[in-house]
Order: structure tokens, then sequence, then C-alpha cells
């Protein structure tokens, strides 16, 4: 029998021993009434070995035990941070104190009532005149320096994550105030906040391989979002001028530091807008929410001091190619950036001058992007739901920029094409493309060109990688470290060596 297997044993043995005593190990409330850090603030005045009348009472979950005979110290943990509580010989009564120690494990829920005072060493306590069980808990928590370091293991059970190092809660608290920050933002300048399906019959806003899923209802077949775009414009169709959503995307491809099969999205689209007004905005976003967390338009993100300070800079992808590469794509035909590509051993998704330029861009270029910078004027093939560039005589580039920083893209922005007849003859090359087998490729949403055809008005639109954005502003090096549940392999079926050592109780 392995030594959790005994613990376990233990466990269930204390709770029977409860039970026989008439004591229920899972009441069904319990009215607190104290935090402990808002204790500590409280009585962070008194004086050591100082003891007052009032009383203080608070739930927690039990976190370590020094039981040194007379008196018992034992730390308590409860949502906002932890407390020291005291049982001693002759303050707490005998039954409360057997139960304490002949029942209770690390890792139980408790609740307390007593008086509030600081120890010789001046910590501060609640001495114990009331105790109930709260939750008696079977599995043993890991040991504090030698249990949860498997990051794998701590990503799959985030709940024991969240116990033994509490201080991972304040990327996830900040997360929360990021968001909040953007929301409110977006409402100053008159945006409305909407909500657009999950479950898509045709899916489409983005180059990417959709989830697939069955309605039995219906008996049809149904793709989980890649993107909201679509939905967002029929709403500019329809009469709103400012809308944005904060969405769940899913996209079955690859995961990395970067990326998460399930990720979240903002879109923002304003009509009578172009790509100009979006570069604006995003930059005043990211400035705003900067300032709003962290005081500051700085960061450093991997040893580098980031500012995101407006106005970010601006460059032309072929600008940024010149710079990098070295040479010029737009004075290069296909069969010259076909020669280089083979040279170099870059990879392209189809033999036109858009996409080798895009590959050449994504192989020499976005590693290096450092500072928060917009890359402006992509090639037309990629994307079909982009405005042609209106200063193009070659008409091979569209209006869209991503922003880049720190090697990454940070978002996607268009003047949003709304000419139905050009919006048509591209989604209908996006439909060959996918029966050709481009699992990437949109297919026809005969609906949403209905809807353009009944007039949209000039719109600007932006996608902006929620995640993304909090890595950086929190300092995570991996979207995982952004995610309370990132999504991971499933663990071996076959029995695996116990991933820690037990926290037990210490003893003098």
């Amino acid at each position: 029998m392995s030594r959790e297997e005994q613990i376990i044993n233990e466990r269930l043995k204390k709770i029977k021993e409860l039970r026989d005593k008439g004591i229920n190990p899972y009441p069904y409330k319990y009215e607190f009434k104290d935090y402990s850090a808002d204790l500590h603030e409280k009585y962070k005045k008194l004086k050591p070995e100082e003891k007052l009348k009032a009383k203080a009472k608070i739930a927690g979950r039990l976190m370590s035990v020094r039981d040194i005979g007379k008196i018992i110290f034992a730390v308590i943990q409860d949502t906002k941070g932890k407390i020291q509580i005291v049982l001693q010989d002759k303050e707490t009564s005998e039954k409360e104190i057997e139960i304490f120690k002949n029942n209770l494990d690390i890792g139980d829920f408790i609740g307390v009532e007593g008086i509030i005072f600081k120890t010789k060493k001046g910590e501060l306590s609640i001495l114990v005149k009331n105790l109930e069980v709260l939750s008696k808990s079977i599995l043993p928590l890991p040991e504090k320096w030698h249990g949860l370091k498997d990051k794998e293991e701590r990503y799959r059970k985030r709940y024991l994550d969240l116990i033994m190092n509490p201080e991972i809660r304040e990327v996830f608290n900040k997360r929360e105030k990021i968001i909040d920050a953007i929301r409110e933002f977006l409402k100053k300048k008159g945006f409305n906040e909407v909500d657009t399906p999950y479950l898509q019959t045709i899916y489409g806003g983005a180059s990417a391989k959709p989830f697939k899923t069955h309605l039995n209802a219906l008996d049809i077949e149904l793709f989980l979002a890649i993107s909201p775009e679509l939905y967002l414009k029929r709403l500019i169709v329809g009469g709103y001028d400012k809308v944005f959503t904060i969405a769940r995307n899913f996209r079955n491809e690859g995961i990395d530091r970067w990326h998460n099969p399930e990720f979240t999205m903002m879109e923002i689209y304003q009509a009578y807008a172009d790509y100009t007004d979006m570069m604006k905005l995003f930059e005043e976003i990211y400035e705003y929410v900067a300032k709003k967390i962290n005081k500051s338009t700085k960061i450093v993100f991997r040893g580098k001091e980031i500012d995101f300070k407006t106005p970010w800079k601006r460059i032309t992808m072929s600008d940024v190619i010149k710079k990098f590469a070295d040479i010029e794509v737009d004075k290069m035909n296909v069969s010259e950036l076909d020669k280089f590509c083979k040279q170099k051993n870059i990879k392209y998704k189809e033999k036109n001058w858009g996409w080798i330029v895009q590959a050449i861009f994504e192989e020499t270029c976005e590693d290096k992007i450092i500072q928060p910078t917009f890359i402006i004027d992509h090639p037309l093939e990629t994307t079909p739901l982009c405005k042609m560039h209106r200063y193009d005589k070659l008409r091979r580039l569209i209006e869209r920029f991503e922003p880049f920083c720190m090697g990454t893209e940070l978002g996607n922005a268009y003047s949003e094409l709304n000419d139905p007849i050009i919006q048509r003859k591209l989604l209908e090359e996006q439909q060959k493309m996918l029966n050709k087998g481009d699992e990437e490729a949109n297919p026809l949403d005969e609906d949403f060109i209905n809807c353009i055809e009944t007039g949209m008005p000039p719109t600007g639109g932006i996608g902006l990688g929620i995640d993304r954005m909090i890595m950086l502003l929190t300092g995570q090096d991996s979207i995982r470290d952004v995610l309370l549940f990132p999504f991971m392999k499933p663990e071996s079926s076959e029995k695996s060596d116990d991933k820690f050592e037990p926290l037990e109780v210490e003893e003098d």
C-alpha cells in the first residue's frame, strides 16, 4: 500500500469517527464575517502579546499545523490570504481540541470564532473559542516545496495550483481587471457590447480550420466559431454604428506558447471608419489598459522593456522586409521571389506574389519586431474580407494591418470590404480553394453576401487577442499561464507513480 493510500484510508476512518460523534463532516453552510487580509489590515497596529475583546469569525482551508502539546498553532487560508489560529488548553474547549487533534488534517475546511491577539513574535492570530468542521478532505495536498513543481501538472490540476500557489491568483485577478478596463474604454467611446453565436452553420471571418459538431435536433452539421466577424458586420448593416464582442474562438490548429485551441478574442467594428482609424483605436486601447492596470505604459517582458505609449510605429510589409531581409519585394516578380525562397528554404502557401511575400515576412521579420509596431498594407491574397488599397496602382495590396510586439501578432484589422460584387467573387474563390482541400479557406456564405448586398457603410474592424494582451501586461511567458483551464493532452489511463509528496502535520 502506497503512502497516499494509507493517508486516504486514515481520512476515511476519521470521517466515520466524526459521524459517530454526531458531527456532519459536510455541513450545508457557515456564516463567517471576516477575511484574513481584512483582519491583518484592521489590526496591523496591535502590539505583540496584546489581546483584544474583539472576536473574529473566519472560514478557510487548513494549510499547516504545529502541535506542541498544550498549544496548537495552525494556519488557515481563505480567498484573500492566510491567518494563524491558536488552540490552547483552558482557552479552547477540550472537545474542540480533541476533534482538531484526532479528526482534522491539512486540506480540511474549518470555521473558527475567537479572540484577536498578537503572539510574542508579532503574529496576528485568532485564539479559538469555537470550531466547526466544514469539509473533510480525503486526498492529501502536495507538499509545498517538493510537490507541485511540474508545470504540466499545475495546468492540469489548476485547483491544486491555486491552493498551493495562491499568488498566481493575482494573474487571473489582473485578467479580470484588464477585460473590465477594455469594456470601460470602449463604452466611453460609445460602443455597444453584443453577443454572437458560438455554434454556426457556416463558419468564416478568419483563415482557420474549424471544429465540427452535430446538432441532433435538426440532424445538421455545425461548427464552433472561428471568429465573430461576419455576425458583427451583419449588425453594422442592421444599423449599429459601433459594436464589439469579447468572445471565445475555436480553431483546430497548433498548440504552443502563443496558441490554445480555445481562446478569447475581441472584435470591434465601427461604421464610417477605415483602417487608419482602427490603428489609432487599437493603440489607444493598449495605452489605456496598461496605464489602468500597471500605472505605466512600460512593461518588462522576457527581459526587454516594452513601451505601449502612443503613437506606435507604422511600417509597410514591403519596407519591413527590405529592412530585415534586404530585398525589395514590390520590385520583384513571382519567379524572383520564388528563387529567394528556395535559397532561404522558405515555404509558402501558394505560388503567387501575395502568399510568397507573406511567407517571407513571417520567416525573416516577425521575430525581430520587439516594440509595438503596426505592419500595414498586406498582400491582397491574404484575406477575402478587406478593401483594396486606395493608393496601390498595381492592385496587389489591401488596407490591412497587424500589430506586432515581442515577435508575435497582437491582432488584425482592415478597412472592411463592403462591395458586394467583389465580396461574392472573393468568397466564391475561397469556396473553390476549400473544395480543393484548403482546410483554412472560408465557405461561401450566401446570407452574408445578401447582407452586404443590402448595403454596408464604410467600416473599420479590429480583432484583438485578449489572451496575448494579458500575457504581456502580466509578464507571463505562455498563454497557458493566463488561462485558468488551458487545453491539456489527456493523461494516460495507465496508473502512474505519485506525482507529489503529501503535505502533512508539522511536529516538533
